[in-house]
Formats: C-alpha cells, structure tokens, sequence
C-alpha cells in the first residue's frame, strides 16, 4: 500500500482492561498529563453543565455512541472535490491569512479540504471557556492554484473538511512552521526543530497484520482549545469512532526542540478484538548498508527510520534494526511495564544518505512513554515488503497480553517525544552501523549457506578500552548456527566491530542478539536483528 494512501485510506499509561467493563469515567475526575488515575474508584462528582465541554462530558459520549451501531461515514464529497487527483489535491492550499488565531496566538489553525483520497469529513470545534462552537469553513478559505479551474470550485457546494494543521514559530520567530497535522482515519503526524515530516502516529490500531482484517478507525471530530496570546501549550481533544471501538482522547502539545505530546485515551470496545494496538507509529524503511545489494539506488539509505528502540522495566536498552524482508514479518518483544519504545532516525548527516530532495536525515524519531503500569503484553513490529520508499512498510505498538473484549473499556496515558531525539553516549555504547556480506574469508571459496554480519560500535564505555583491549561479544542465534564470530577495534575510528557468520538452520528467519561485554558487565545496547536467507539479495 503506498505510503501516502495508506494514511489517505487509513489517511496510554494507567491500563484498565478487565476491570471497567461496566464502569463510566468519573464525571470532573479527568486526569492530569502525567498522573496515573486510579482505575478502581467509584467517584461520584458532581456532573458539570449540560451544555459545558469537557474531557469527560466527551468520555460520557463516547461511551455512550459503543453501544450504539456502528454507522460508517458517508464517502460523496460532490463534484469537482470527487474527481481530484493527486497533483490536484497539491494545488488546494488553506490561506494563510485566514488561518484560525492569527495575529492572536503562537499557535495558527488551517484545515485540510476534502477530496482525491480523503472523502470523510470531520468537524472541528474551539473550546473556550466550557463552550465548544463549531468551525465553519468555506470555499473562500482556501486558494486552488494552476492546474485546477477555479471557477469550479467556487460554484460548488463546500463538503466540509479532512482534517487541519497547527503551525508555531518552531525554527524562527518570525515564521510560523508547522508543528502537527491530523488528516486520515486517527493518523496524525509532528515535528521537533529542524525535521521534516516522515513517520507517522495513530490513535489506534485494530487487528494490524491478522487474518481478522485490519479496522481503521477514525478521528470523527476534534475538539481544541483556544490557546492563550503567549501559551507555548495546546490542547486538543478528539472523538474515535470505528466499528469495533470508540474511544476520547486528549493531546496536550508542547512545541521545542524535541516536542511533546501528552496522550490520554479512553477506549469502550463494541466488539471482541484480536489484536489490539496501542500508541502506534508507522514508518518505511527500504534499505540501508546491510540489504542495500537488493537495491540498485545510489544513495547508500532509503529509510525513515532505521530502528526499534526498547527500553525495559529494568532500563536494559534494546535496539533491533528494521529490516526490509521477502515476506510479511511479525516480531513481538514480551515485556511487562517497559519504560519506553519508538522508531529511530539516528544517522543525521546528509552525507549518510545523498538524498538532497527527500533530505532523510531531517525525519524525526518518535518515542513512547508509558505514564504508569501498562502490566504484561508485547511491544509488536510489523515488517511488510516493498520495493519503493514511498510505501509505510513498519508498524508498530504496545499489544497489551489482557484481550479486548466487546462492552469493556480500557485507559492508556503515555507521551509521545518527536524530533532529532539525542541519546545517552556515555552510559552504553550504541549501534552505529550495520553491513552484511558474502561469508567466510576474503579471497578464499565462499560459502553460499553462509552470510557475514558486521555491526559497528561507538561511544559509552568503549573509549576508554585500547585497540589491544579484550572485549567479548555476548552472542545468541535462533534458528541458525554461529560459524565465526570477532571483536575488533577500527583504529583511528573508535569504533568496535563485531563480524559473525551465521548459516540458517532452515527456512525460518534466523534470530540475532548481541551485546559487547568486558566479561562482567554489558558495555553496549543489546543489538536484535532477524534475516533470512535472501532478504539482502536482488530478487
């Protein structure tokens, strides 16, 4: 599915599961950004005023519409906004002088016309002071540029809007960039400073990768509220609706050099769910260093992001490096509380990647922390072949190990962090790089059954070991066998290698896990990896 119509069509945490089944939130007892609720009181408050907007008068509705039918949203958006093709879609533009709040705020609202692949329109509400009045947009809103006949659109009747963006002086004081978009089903997308947009977030995925087919429930209307002349936060509240689930959710944005997302969701399930998705993200990655054979590019990356980051309850740091396999590939990394996951950009030179257009070292890296006990489940990667960069092809989000069953509910609070996000060089040495090769010895018979992996080292503890310095490598394989495996220093580089030669045991992908140690302790992240036999071969 291509990248762009997969958000088209498509486009935390305090965990109550079992327990709320016939439980409503409590009405005045919303929860703070960061504050764990304690899902097994009754708290009986005061109701406030029927007509007064809040996260729980939505919560109340929200559960109210799971009982209800699903009623799937109408798709007409009338002539010429039907006929839209791609490039005709470009040439619709918000005006800017128009935007919401301009001349009034740091934050600027524009919304998203309807029409190519975005048919289902949304409503859009500013709250201020407990009243939620609705946005009216209208033709003369936006600006239609060459090639598209403006006649057109202006005798047409307006079919509402897709969606809307906020911008914010995020780079400069005096330009207003944008900082977050919400357009297809509950996709939306942010930016810390200096980024361009690449990987994306959802409010909730629904049987992802199963036989059971996949749901894309929708962001039906948004609720935001009015920012403050010098606020460097805004809030945006949203409605779920899909056919096996509603849900309310609140964003609290903060704008920087990493921005911030403060996500509570409240979920009330119409039906049984077989894989449930919480705080996901997709990405695309075609190829890097190690399956870049298959690929006659000269650019030496394609990616938006090149790896999953994991850090566990006991802050043990995971890092498996994406991978463009033959065949669909499903990954579940069992854990109980983690402390936090997301997708990774960590290689940030132009150099790396030689793309002066797509500009790949720009994309930011996305990472989920869970705000309380999120218990037992798996943290899942999704791996889906494709052969262009403009396909998402790497899904991934918490599976909580509790099912989803139909008339329960369930809360989840968590940030998401966007941006360039720097990690902790002196405390663990990282995965710097990833190559594979033909195995065995240079300029003797290869083996065919045979590949060579190298994964490169650097920074933590390793600077303070010489080039003569004995480091091991902590190493295990499934389904494969070990051949030869070696560390090494790369003098002048301070970098540390680690080569294995690895032979499948079969036709399941083959298992990695790897860590530099002293003998006593882990000097490095613990680098996951999974290849079969021809995944970094042409075809």
């Amino acid at each position: 599915m291509k990248r762009r119509v997969f958000l088209a069509q498509t486009a935390a945490g305090a965990l109550a599961f079992s327990g709320l089944g016939s439980k409503a939130f409590a009405q005045g007892a919303a929860v703070e950004p960061g504050k764990v609720p304690d899902q097994n009181a009754e708290v009986e408050a005061q109701a406030p005023a029927p007509d007064a907007f809040t996260f729980d008068t939505l919560t109340a509705r929200m559960k109210e519409k799971a009982a209800q039918p699903y009623e799937a949203p109408p798709q007409d958006v009338g002539e010429p906004f039907n006929s839209l093709h791609y490039d005709d879609y470009r040439a619709i533009r918000y005006d800017p002088n128009k935007a919401i709040w301009r001349d009034q705020s740091n934050f600027q609202l524009q919304a998203f016309s309807l029409g190519w692949l975005f048919k289902t329109p949304v409503e859009i509400y500013e709250v201020a002071n407990g009243d939620a009045e609705k946005l009216v947009f209208s033709v003369d809103d936006f600006i239609y540029r060459s090639p598209l006949d403006i006649a057109q659109f202006r005798d047409a009747e307006f079919p509402g809007v897709a969606g809307f963006r906020i911008n914010y002086p995020l780079n400069r004081p005096d330009v207003s960039d944008e900082l977050i978009s919400f357009l297809g089903s509950s996709y939306f997308r942010a930016l810390g400073q200096g980024n361009l947009y690449g990987l994306s977030a959802r409010g909730l995925a629904v049987n992802t990768a199963t036989d059971q087919g996949e749901e894309f429930p929708r962001f039906s209307a948004f609720y935001i509220v009015r920012p403050v002349a010098e606020g460097e936060k805004i809030t945006v509240f949203a409605a779920l609706d899909g056919p096996s689930v509603t849900g309310a959710y609140r964003f609290v944005i903060t704008p920087g050099k990493n921005t911030r997302m403060d996500v509570t969701a409240r979920l009330f399930f119409r039906n049984d769910i077989a894989r449930l998705g919480v705080a996901p993200m997709t990405s695309m990655f075609l190829f890097g260093p190690a399956n870049h054979h298959a690929f006659d590019d000269y650019r030496e990356r394609v990616h938006d992001s090149e790896g999953l980051k994991i850090v566990r309850a006991d802050g043990t740091e995971l890092w498996r490096n994406l991978q463009n396999a033959k065949k669909l590939a499903n990954s579940f990394f069992t854990e109980t509380d983690p402390r936090a996951f997301g997708l990774y950009q960590r290689h940030r030179e132009f150099e790396d990647y030689q793309d002066a257009e797509a500009h790949y070292e720009r994309r930011p890296s996305l990472l989920v922390e869970p705000l309380g006990t999120w218990g037992k489940g798996s943290i899942s990667l999704v791996e889906i072949p494709t052969d262009k960069e403009v396909n998402d092809n790497v899904v991934c989000f918490w599976q909580p190990e509790a099912p989803a069953k139909a008339g329960e509910s369930a809360e989840y609070s968590y940030r998401l962090t966007w941006g360039a996000i720097e990690e902790d060089q002196a405390r663990l040495a990282r995965v710097v790089d990833i190559r594979s090769g033909e195995g065995g010895v240079s300029g003797a018979q290869a083996d065919d059954d045979v590949r060579k992996i190298v994964v490169d080292f650097a920074g933590g503890p390793l600077a303070d070991f010489g080039a003569g310095s004995e480091l091991k490598e902590r190493l295990h394989v499934t389904n494969g066998e070990i051949v030869h495996s070696t560390v090494s220093a790369i003098m002048g580089e301070d970098v540390w290698r680690l080569a294995i030669d690895v032979r499948p045991a079969g036709d399941a992908p083959v298992e990695l896990l790897a860590a530099l140690t002293d003998g006593n302790r882990d000097l490095s992240e613990v680098w996951l990896y999974q290849w079969r036999k021809g995944d970094d071969q042409p075809d």
